[in-house]
This record gives C-alpha cells, sequence and structure tokens, in this order.
C-alpha cells in the first residue's frame, strides 16, 4: 500500500511557473514508477508526465513537452512536477500516481492515487 498526498497547487498567471509536490509513505518509494495526470472539469484524465523508479527515464504528453518537468528525490520519498510556462488551458487538478509495474501513458498501469490538487492559470 501506498499513500499519495499532493501539495503545491494555486492560482497562477499565465506565463508563470509553480511547483507541485507529492509526497509517498508507505511501501518502498523506490520501487514505484510514478506519474502525474491532470483533469480538467469535464474532460478525462489526461496524461501528463512519468518517470521511472531511478529519475533516469522520463515521458511526457504532448501538451506539456518542453514546459514541464517531472523529477524524483527516492531519498525524500517525493515526486515533483516543475511546470513553466503556463497557460491557461492547464488549469486542472492534478494527481500523481505510483505504479508497481512500468509506468506509462495510461491509466490502468497505476496501482495507487493521491486526491489530487488543483491548479488554476489565469489569462
Amino acid at each position: 500500500q501506498v499513500q499519495l498526498v499532493e501539495s503545491g497547487g494555486r492560482l497562477v498567471q499565465a506565463g508563470g511557473s509553480l511547483r507541485l509536490s507529492c509526497a509517498a509513505s508507505g511501501r518502498t518509494f523506490s520501487s514505484y514508477a510514478m506519474g502525474w495526470f491532470r483533469q480538467a472539469p469535464g474532460k478525462e484524465r489526461e496524461f501528463v508526465a512519468t518517470i521511472n523508479w531511478s529519475g533516469a527515464t522520463t515521458y511526457y504528453g504532448d501538451s506539456v513537452k518542453g514546459r514541464f518537468t517531472i523529477s524524483r528525490d527516492n531519498a525524500k520519498n517525493t515526486l515533483y512536477l516543475q511546470m513553466n510556462s503556463l497557460k491557461p488551458e492547464d488549469t486542472a487538478v492534478y494527481y500523481c500516481s505510483a505504479s508497481g509495474g512500468v509506468g506509462s501513458s495510461i491509466r490502468g498501469s497505476y496501482d495507487y492515487w493521491g486526491q489530487g490538487t488543483q491548479v488554476t492559470v489565469s489569462s
């Protein structure tokens, strides 16, 4: 069992930056691939980024590539999402997730989810 708690979401102006954090507790954090997803009102949950257990491999959704960076600190049991050049269309609830297998862009490959943190980007 892994418990995930996101933080760092807030209101920010377009063009600004935010860093989201996801604190993990429970089973060994470093054994999990991790991911970030987001969900805007009335839309499906969308893949944002994933990172392997060591942090050596990352993969991004097309809509955030070049603007967002996923990273992890296994010593602190924490996952991060650095978001730069934010746009109004980035407004969503952001969720972190943990996969006991190989992380991917597919929601079903993740075993555990946090409650989400709201990010709102004003124009």
